[in-house]
């Protein structure tokens, strides 16, 4: 344990003296946009849709049916109460819940004015803003054909029968609620991704310069003559990184609590946690890139260009997974930063327990043991 907290030190000095920043090239800029030119699209379509219908009338039925046919909700559940919207939304299967209450084809035919209710995610602004806009266009069409159309004539037609005065149909008005983001602070959705990737930059960097760095200044001779195992080597290698990145999510969560007035619903120690099965991915990835290269700059841009932006990318922090083609979608899974996003969102926002978040976190655990026993496979204690 000296020997390993004698490399920590080293490791740590080492860092201070090095200020060189990451090479600019031009291939891979031209790579990014031909690939991510397919995968990314900000449109919002087929947004997840549960609906709780307590009317069970055609009226409430034609009303679902115009969300569907619409092409901008997907149906992906049918709930009898309002309480089971809840797992729906915490879990991430729907993103928007459409609530029918009970006499909603009552009031229409009585002419007076029904009620529904759409309920979104806000923890995710930009698609619940949009998604509320094509639901409150969806009622509003609704509403001007039950007015205007064959339900209207139905009605006027049975009043002049009997002499009485028409009684048309009352106009449906949709009330909008948003859950965990109730003023659809895009800052509330932003703000948490920069931890991700703060996390992944500062770490994977790190990291895959770690070995690299022995090598091009010359020091891999002298380490190689001292007696130092490649478990202490490796460890004291990446615990300094692993250091620096609980230190950054200390300081990322203070900026965003207190600087942004972003909510931290959930546990901090949990977010600290699951951020350690993160790390472990990040500082795996970072080590396997220097063991395939030879230089830093080498390592800056495999680990840049190859590995951190197709994860920003892909990961859902910014752009929405479900709208990119299915091919990519199936690529997604294979990305850590996916399941961080997840996590970090669910904490901060929707206060998501481990009970909640153990799928994100099994895979991580999973993910980052199998990179960095590759890593470790690969990695020797020699110069070649």
């Amino acid at each position: 344990m000296y020997v390993l907290f004698r490399v920590v030190v080293k490791e740590l000095l080492q860092l201070r003296q090095d200020r060189r920043m990451i090479p600019i090239i031009l291939v891979a800029p031209v790579l990014q946009l031909v690939v991510f030119g397919f995968a990314v699209n900000t449109d919002v379509t087929r947004v997840p849709l549960v609906l709780v219908d307590q009317d069970r009338s055609a009226a409430s039925r034609a009303l679902a049916d115009d969300f569907v046919r619409s092409g901008y909700f997907e149906l992906v559940g049918v709930e009898d109460g309002v309480r089971a919207i809840d797992e729906w939304l915490v879990t991430g299967q729907a993103q928007v819940a459409l609530v029918i209450g009970s006499g909603y084809a009552e009031a229409i035919a009585s002419g007076r004015t029904p009620r529904v209710q759409v309920i979104a995610d806000g923890s995710d602004a930009s698609p619940a803003t949009v998604a509320l806009g094509y639901a409150s266009a969806i009622v509003s069409s609704r509403s001007r054909e039950l007015i205007a159309g064959r339900l209207g004539g139905l009605v006027r037609s049975a009043a002049a029968a009997t002499g009485a005065a028409p009684v048309l149909p009352g106009r449906i008005e949709a009330v909008p609620r948003v859950w965990y983001n109730p003023d659809l602070k895009s800052r509330w959705f932003y703000v948490p991704a920069v931890l991700a990737m703060i996390l992944m930059i500062m770490t994977m960097l790190l990291s895959a310069m770690g070995v690299v760095r022995e090598k091009e200044i010359g020091t891999m001779e002298q380490i190689i003559v001292t007696p130092i195992r490649s478990w202490q080597l490796l460890a004291g290698k990446l615990l300094p990184f692993a250091l620096i990145g609980l230190l950054q999510v200390l300081v990322v969560t203070a900026v965003a609590v207190w600087g942004f007035d972003v909510p931290l619903r959930g546990s901090f120690a949990l977010l600290l946690a699951l951020s350690l099965l993160f790390l472990l991915n990040t500082l795996g990835v970072g080590l396997l890139v220097s063991t395939l290269v030879r230089t830093q700059q080498q390592a800056m841009m495999v680990a840049a260009f190859v590995f951190m932006v197709p994860m920003i990318y892909l990961s859902g922090l910014i752009f929405p997974i479900e709208n990119m083609p299915q091919a990519i979608q199936y690529v997604t899974y294979a990305i850590p930063v996916r399941y961080y996003a997840i996590i970090i969102r669910g904490v901060f926002l929707k206060g998501s327990g481990i009970d909640v978040l153990w799928p994100q976190a099994a895979v991580l655990l999973a993910m980052g043991l199998s990179i960095m026993t590759l890593a470790s496979l690969r990695f020797r204690k020699r110069l070649d």
